[in-house]
């Protein structure tokens, strides 16, 4: 298999960067697991996150446009923010329904790592634009499907014709799970009152609880609300998007991968 082109290169400092993005993006939804609170002591959610993340998303796009975002690379990254959001408002997440994150995924597998972090971002805040689903939830959305395209261009790169795809789909069932955990995440500790029929006690957050404990309560609650759902719809959804249309849209990106040189003898193996 020849090598192709870079899109979007990955340097050091970039890399660095979106280490950052990531640790920040991760303590903004651990928190509560990680919090040292008295029993029956009041939690709020810490507001400066929610205010750090989106200027950390943005040093992101800055710091990867310098390494190498020309004009043709910005209008691909246009052109598949677009698509994307437009189809996430068809879906619009009915019955776990989410028609975005397949392309996010070929789209991170073609042309790369980086590429893919920004496409999640831009997708979703896009997407929210479209069908005004602006909200505190939104950094969150952006983070999670930014891992969800990053993730797609770290697979391994020596995998090609219907093992790929293969692959491609097996990821996209494990990214979908994983994309609803940690969105139940940003909400749980504020979700109180749930409570299994037949057993004592609650699910919800409980401030200085052990860890492992409230990783329990997380982990049932998961299963309980969305697992089996919303967030199998999305698992289903994805992994059959990939595999009937994985191979024709990955000859359409590579194509336009090859014309979206950045610098000079950079290759992507895909």
């Amino acid at each position: 298999m020849s090598e192709r082109p870079v899109a979007l290169p990955v340097g050091l400092r970039t890399a660095l960067v979106l280490g950052v993005a990531t640790v920040a993006g991760l303590m903004m939804l651990c928190w509560p697991l990680l919090l040292q609170a008295e029993p029956g002591q009041r939690v709020e959610p810490p507001f400066l996150f929610l205010a750090l993340l989106p200027l950390v998303v943005v040093v992101v796009l800055a710091e990867m446009s310098e390494g190498g975002m020309d004009a043709r690379v910005l209008a691909v990254l246009g052109v598949l923010t677009a698509v994307n959001a437009v189809m996430r408002g068809l879906g619009a997440g009915t019955a776990g329904i989410e028609l975005v994150f397949f392309l996010l995924i070929l789209s991170g597998r073609v042309f790369g790592a980086g590429f893919g972090f920004v496409l999640g971002c831009t997708s979703l805040f896009a997407s929210a634009l479209l069908t005004a689903g602006v909200g505190p939830w939104l950094p969150f959305q952006m983070i999670c499907a930014a891992w969800v395209g990053m993730g797609a261009g770290l697979l391994p790169r020596r995998v090609h014709g219907r093992w790929e795809i293969a692959m491609l789909a097996a990821y996209a069932v494990v990214a979908a799970y994983a994309y609803g955990m940690l969105m139940n995440l940003s909400f749980w500790p504020f979700a109180l009152g749930v409570v299994v029929p037949g057993q004592e006690g609650s699910l919800s957050y409980v401030a200085g609880a052990p860890v492992l404990e409230n990783a329990h309560r997380f982990l049932v609650y998961t299963l309980l609300t969305s697992t089996g759902g919303w967030d199998t719809g999305r698992a289903v959804t994805s992994c059959l998007a990939v595999v009937v249309l994985g191979p024709a849209i990955l000859t359409t990106l590579r194509r336009a991968a090859r014309r979206a040189v950045v610098q000079p003898g950079t290759v992507l193996a895909g």
